[in-house]
């Protein structure tokens, strides 16, 4: 389980969110062993979405993790 404010990977795409497996959140609250809060932004700082997700749906990022970048859709 990742902590708070602790970097995190999507493991799943979030299509009704315009979030692809890959995109980097910042974990805003952990509902135990359940699942997390997270916060995605955009290149500028703005938020795009603040979802609640099952814990097996994000995991840590690591040493090997390289950050990408890609346009959301309009």
């Amino acid at each position: 389980m990742p902590a708070e404010h602790s970097r995190v990977a999507l493991t799943k795409d979030c299509p009704e969110e315009g979030l692809s497996a890959g995109d980097v959140g910042t974990v805003v609250h952990i509902y135990g062993e359940r699942g997390v809060e997270v916060e995605f932004f955009n290149g500028a700082g703005g938020t795009v979405a603040v979802l609640s997700l099952p814990a097996d749906t994000v995991r840590p990022l690591g040493e090997r993790d390289v950050l990408h970048a890609r346009r959301l859709a309009a």
